[in-house]
C-alpha cells in the first residue's frame, strides 16, 4: 500500500535553503581552487629571451656605499626592487678569485681557483653560452680588461689556468659567443704560437676589428671579434671615455637581431683593479663608469618591458671598509685590509621578468640555475 506523500511547506523550503547553502559552499570551493590554479599558472616564472648580466668585478657594498655616497649621478643600485646576497666561495678555498668565481655563474658548478669552467676534476662542462647556442640564442661579452680574461672567460672557454690565454681566445673559434669586445689585440695578432687569429675568425663567420687606441667605433655584424686595446683597457681616470656604455649598448642592438634571445654579460673589470692597488680613486672612477652603464641599460629594459637585467659580483676585492674622517665628520676614510680579494657576500640586484628568483641569500651557483630555468635551458 503506497503512503500518501504530504507536502510540508515549511520543511520543503528549510531543505530547500540547507541544499542551496551547500551548493554555494561547493562553488565557492570550486572557484577558490579555480582560482587557486590560476593563481599558480599566472605565477608561473616567465621563459625570458632576453638577459643583461652585468659583472663589478671586486664590487662589494662598500664599494658601491662609498662611491655612490659621492656621485652626482643617479644611482643605479637604488632602482633595483629585488636584492639578494651571493655566497662566493669557490671550491677549495673560502675566498675566491674571478676564475672559480665567474666559473660558477658560466657552468654553475664550484671549481679550484684559477679554473675556467672546469669542475674540480679540470674537465669542461656546459655553459650557458653552449647551451643557448644549441637553441640558436646569441651571446656575447662586453669588458673594460681583455676579452680573455678571467671572467669573460668562463662564458665562452674551458681551460685549467687563467692564465692560458692564447688558449682562451682560441675557444672563440667554436662560435659560442658572437660578440666579444674589450681589450686583448695581442691575444689575436701577437700570440708565442705565431698563429694570426683574425683570418681564422675570418673563416668562422666573425667581422674582427683588432686596434691598440682604446676609441670604440660601432659597426655592424652579427658575429664580431672587436679588441681596441693590446692587453687590458685603459683606465677610466686615463682617458678611456665612455667605451663601457657605448660599447655595451651597440653590442645588445646586435645581438637583439636574433629573434630568438640572447645574453650579454658585462663586466666592470677595473673595479677590482683599483680595490687591489688599494687606490680608492680609481676604484670609484670604474664603479661611476659602471654606475652609468647599469642606468643606460635599466633604461632601455624599462622600455622594452622584457629583459632581464641582473648585476653582481664575482667577489669584494680590497677588504674595503669606510671609517669615521675625524677632520669631517660628514666623510668617510677608505680603509682597504687587503690587496687581495676577501670572503664575504656580495649583492645581486635584478630586474624585469623572472627578477624574484634573485631575492634572497644563497650560493653563486644558484645564479647560474636561475638563468637556466629562465631561459628554459634545462
Amino acid at each position: 500500500m503506497n503512503k500518501a506523500i504530504i507536502f510540508e511547506p515549511n520543511k520543503f523550503f528549510k531543505q530547500l535553503k540547507k541544499n542551496v547553502f551547500s551548493f554555494g559552499v561547493i562553488l565557492l570551493v570550486l572557484l577558490a581552487i579555480g582560482g587557486s590554479y590560476s593563481f599558480t599558472q599566472k605565477a608561473k616564472k616567465p621563459k625570458v629571451k632576453k638577459v643583461i648580466f652585468i659583472i663589478g668585478d671586486g664590487m662589494g657594498l662598500a664599494q658601491i656605499s662609498g662611491a655612490m655616497s659621492e656621485s652626482t649621478d643617479r644611482n643605479a643600485f637604488e632602482r633595483f626592487k629585488v636584492i639578494g646576497m651571493s655566497k662566493t666561495s669557490s671550491a677549495d678555498n673560502y675566498v675566491t678569485d674571478s676564475g672559480a668565481g665567474a666559473t660558477v655563474f658560466a657552468i654553475g658548478k664550484k671549481t679550484f681557483n684559477y679554473g675556467i669552467s672546469v669542475g674540480t676534476d679540470s674537465l669542461p662542462y656546459p655553459s650557458l653560452f653552449e647551451m643557448m647556442k644549441k637553441k640558436n640564442m646569441a651571446t656575447g661579452v662586453v669588458v673594460t680588461s681583455s676579452i680573455t680574461h678571467a671572467t669573460p672567460a668562463c662564458f665562452y672557454a674551458h681551460v685549467s689556468s687563467r692564465k692560458s690565454e692564447d688558449d682562451i681566445a682560441e675557444f672563440l673559434l667554436k662560435g659560442n659567443c658572437d660578440i666579444a669586445i674589450g681589450g686583448g689585440t695581442k691575444f689575436i695578432t701577437d700570440r708565442k704560437d705565431k698563429k694570426n687569429l683574425t683570418e681564422l675568425l675570418q673563416l668562422n663567420g666573425f667581422i674582427v676589428k683588432t686596434d691598440t687606441t682604446n676609441n670604440f667605433e660601432p659597426f655592424s655584424g652579427n658575429k664580431q671579434v672587436y679588441t681596441l686595446a693590446y692587453d687590458g683597457m685603459k683606465r677610466k681616470l686615463d682617458g678611456r671615455n665612455d667605451f663601457l656604455k657605448l660599447a655595451s649598448m651597440h653590442a645588445i642592438s646586435q645581438l637583439n637581431n636574433n629573434k630568438n634571445g640572447y645574453m650579454l654579460m658585462i663586466e666592470g673589470s677595473q673595479v677590482d683593479w683599483g680595490g687591489h692597488a688599494n687606490d680608492y680613486q680609481y676604484m670609484k672612477t670604474e664603479l661611476y663608469d659602471l654606475n652609468q652603464t647599469i642606468n643606460a641599460v635599466l633604461d632601455y629594459a624599462e622600455k622594452q618591458g622584457d629583459v632581464l637585467v641582473v648585476v653582481t659580483a664575482d667577489h669584494e676585492t680590497g677588504g674595503l671598509s669606510l671609517h669615521p674622517n675625524k677632520d669631517d665628520k660628514k666623510q668617510f676614510t677608505a680603509n682597504y685590509s687587503t690587496s687581495g680579494h676577501s670572503g664575504i657576500m656580495v649583492p645581486v640586484f635584478a630586474f624585469g621578468p623572472g627578477a624574484e628568483l634573485f631575492g634572497g641569500i644563497y650560493e653563486n651557483t644558484q645564479i647560474h640555475y636561475n638563468f637556466k630555468q629562465l631561459l628554459g635551458l634545462e
